[in-house]
């Protein structure tokens, strides 16, 4: 059993005077159904009734868990997924160990948007990395609605102003090479002060409260992305791909630019990046002419 979730289960009222020894005696059902009730205690029910209040999807975001501070939104989706419906979604005021790629740090402080999708899809393995893209598409149309022009850098992150704003952690659950479930993990800084994230990080980020024309409400947005990535996510599951990567690529910020891709065991692969194909790969060409797929990578446009 991992620490973090008896941590959080813990936190919960008629766990509070249990030891550690009576909580690793709770069979795992019971701790699910724990962490589940305590992600509907309503220590925000202000903040929950308007995300619901704002959310017109037909099955996206239906069913939320919300908590006051976690490690990860993703660690608790993946430790929910078993027994929770399609489309649920782990929402947290704060992440203290949010992470991105690679497993870099994700600063996740009170006032912005830290949630987690968990999907379970029919699909092949290898088309779960497209969900990245499709998610990107949906966050950059919900900015839209609040008259903001993002763009998306390949593979995982949205900028406006050539500053990241959000970032996406797609994560699959297998079972005997079938997939059981996707997690996708959606960070926006949105009512945050970027002053106070560490320098490293603040000089490359931006928050939604600085570039919108009126004052931003997280609940409103909450609902608008669940409506948005649901209209996307059914374009996925109907195999609609080429919509999609449409609009990626009309809101590409790497297409066109020269880039460098840290891959791993200290690959470094630099060349012009000209497209996406139909598994999301981003295709770049090499000084010599040639053409090369990279399926992931960190990426640096030059």
């Amino acid at each position: 059993m991992d620490r973090d979730i008896l941590e959080l289960l813990s936190e919960k009222i008629d766990m509070k005077k249990k030891s550690v020894e009576e909580l690793l005696k709770m069979s795992m059902n019971e701790i699910r159904e724990g962490i589940k009730e305590l992600g509907k205690e309503p220590f925000d029910s202000n903040a929950k009734n308007e995300i619901e209040h704002n959310t017109n999807s037909e099955f996206i975001g239906k069913n939320i868990y919300y908590y006051r501070s976690v490690k990860s939104t993703n660690l608790i989706a993946k430790f929910l997924a078993p027994d929770v419906p399609d489309g649920s979604v782990i929402i947290s005021k704060i992440q203290t160990k949010g992470k991105g790629r690679s497993g870099k740090k994700y600063e996740s402080p009170d006032g912005g948007i830290w949630l987690s999708l968990i999907l379970k899809p029919n699909i092949a393995p290898q088309k779960a990395p497209l969900l990245t893209l499709a998610t990107a598409v949906a966050v950059t149309h919900t900015l839209e609605k609040l008259n903001i022009k993002a763009e998306i850098k390949w593979p995982n992150d949205v900028l406006i102003n050539e500053k990241k704003v959000c970032g996406i952690l797609t994560e699959s659950i297998a079972k005997f090479n079938e997939l059981e479930t996707i997690i996708i993990g959606v960070g926006i800084n949105s009512k945050i002060d970027i002053n106070d994230f560490p320098n490293d990080i603040k000089e490359n980020s931006i928050s939604l409260q600085d570039v919108a024309d009126n004052e931003i409400s997280n609940e409103k947005i909450i609902g608008q992305f669940f409506e948005e990535f649901e209209k996307t996510y059914n374009e996925f599951i109907d195999e609609n791909y080429e919509n999609i990567f449409y609009e990626w690529r009309k809101h590409s910020h790497t297409i066109g630019k020269m880039v460098e891709i840290k891959q791993p065991l200290g690959k470094v692969l630099v060349g012009y990046a000209i497209g996406i194909n139909e598994e999301g790969a981003l295709i770049i060409e090499k000084p010599n002419g040639n053409l090369v797929k990279v399926l992931s990578g960190e990426c640096r446009e030059l």
